[in-house]
């Protein structure tokens, strides 16, 4: 019966009942105009969650990792320098991309536990006085560490450096659970996924990219077939798509920006820093200390959580699986056996998160963790009863 319950991994999330429902559909003909009328308001919803009313929407049968295959190859060239920081797993990925694609990629190495460096990036950019610098590519909320950089930041820093390179967001964690504003952080291309804040099942890249980075596809030289925005931007003008689509995850998709907008886009964000701060609660009442290294690089949609000296952090997430039928992140890159994970984005209610923290209290008990069972359960309960929206307070 363990998959009954819900699991607390960053992604691939909860699948709510109503959007598995909504892609149990029949084989159909994409060319017909049945495609159509799902189609084009599911790009156009997109744009909403983006917040761009400039750029495009592009979706293709990949996971996020193909998006960000996407926005190299159709904008870059071999040989063209790109500026990239690296503070985790994900930021790394996006390193190892660009150099498997004959790309020249200047690396900021960070501290784990800090987000993207805004004013290192002003430094080398106010350097880069022949702009050989093509791109900057930013991971907004880096999975492996629970840390949300300030992409406004960083847009600040190009603007003060004056430097005309484009901005490459991979918002995968964070886009529909987090805020994002495509506009006005002047990104141009963002890559994100359907398995995450969407609540779909893995299998759909979804893009958004800015009249810019269009421009910078008609001269860029890397190879491109499949990801190729020109043969998706003409198909997707008629509706159509430039060979078989995602039917099933597009019928979803459609689905997924209903839910989204029926509980409204701030609400969606209010709640996910709402079931964030209940675990941070729990994680201070145990007595351990996250990853992230202060506040405002807190992520709204995972907590990456230290586990004691002595201790192995595999061990526990094993256990609580092992034990419990329960699912929670593992340590990664340098983090493994170091610190566990607690995805808290998605389908995801106040009741679910403290089963997931009971559950984890549970293991780290039965693994004599130095902590008091049920002191981070009551820290959460007593944020979701009297923090904003609490139920303490409505009662009152």
């Amino acid at each position: 019966m363990s998959n009954q319950n819900p699991v607390f991994i960053p992604g691939p999330t909860n699948i709510p009942d109503r959007l598995r429902l909504a892609m149990q559909v029949q084989t159909q003909d994409h060319r017909a105009p049945e495609f159509v009328e799902v189609f084009a308001p599911a790009l156009d919803g997109a744009k909403k969650v983006f917040r761009t009313d400039k750029a495009q929407v592009m979706v293709f049968p990949a996971s996020g990792t193909g998006g960000w295959e996407a926005a190299v190859t159709n904008t870059l060239s071999p040989g063209d320098t790109v500026l990239v920081a690296r503070y985790g797993v994900f930021s790394h990925r996006w390193i190892d991309l660009c150099k498997r694609h004959g790309l020249d990629v200047q690396v900021i190495d960070c501290p784990w536990g800090t987000g993207a460096p805004a004013d290192r990036f002003q430094e080398v950019l106010s350097k880069d006085t022949s702009h050989q610098i093509k791109a900057v590519l930013i991971t907004h909320n880096e999975t492996a560490t629970g840390v949300r950089s300030d992409i406004a930041a960083v847009r600040r820093a190009m603007d003060t450096a004056r430097h005309p390179a484009m901005m490459f967001v991979d918002c995968v964690s964070s886009l529909a659970s987090m805020p994002f504003e495509f506009d006005h952080w002047g990104v141009d291309i963002a890559v994100s996924g359907s398995q995450k804040g969407f609540m779909l099942a893995t299998g759909m890249a979804i893009l958004c990219v800015s009249p810019k980075a269009q421009r910078a596809m008609e001269t860029a030289k890397l190879p491109r077939t499949f990801f190729d925005f020109r043969d998706m931007m003409a198909a997707n003008a008629s509706g159509g798509f430039p060979y078989t689509p995602p039917l099933q995850l597009i019928y979803g998709m459609r689905e997924s920006l209903n839910m989204l907008f029926e509980e409204g886009l701030d609400a969606v964000y209010a709640r996910h820093f709402r079931l964030a701060e209940g675990v941070r609660r729990a994680v201070k009442a145990w007595g351990l200390g996250l990853v992230a290294q202060s506040p405002d690089l807190y992520s709204d949609t995972v907590s990456a959580i230290y586990v004691p000296d002595g201790y192995d952090s595999n061990a526990l997430t094993d256990h609580a699986f092992n034990a419990y039928g329960v699912s929670f992140g593992i340590g990664l890159g340098e983090l493994n056996g170091k610190a566990f994970r607690i995805g808290h984005l998605g389908s995801l209610t106040d009741v679910m998160v403290l089963s997931g923290l009971g559950t984890i209290e549970m293991a780290m008990a039965d693994l004599n963790y130095p902590i008091k069972l049920g002191s981070g359960v009551a820290a959460a309960q007593e944020y979701f009863r009297t923090g904003p929206s609490g139920h303490a307070k409505a009662a009152a």
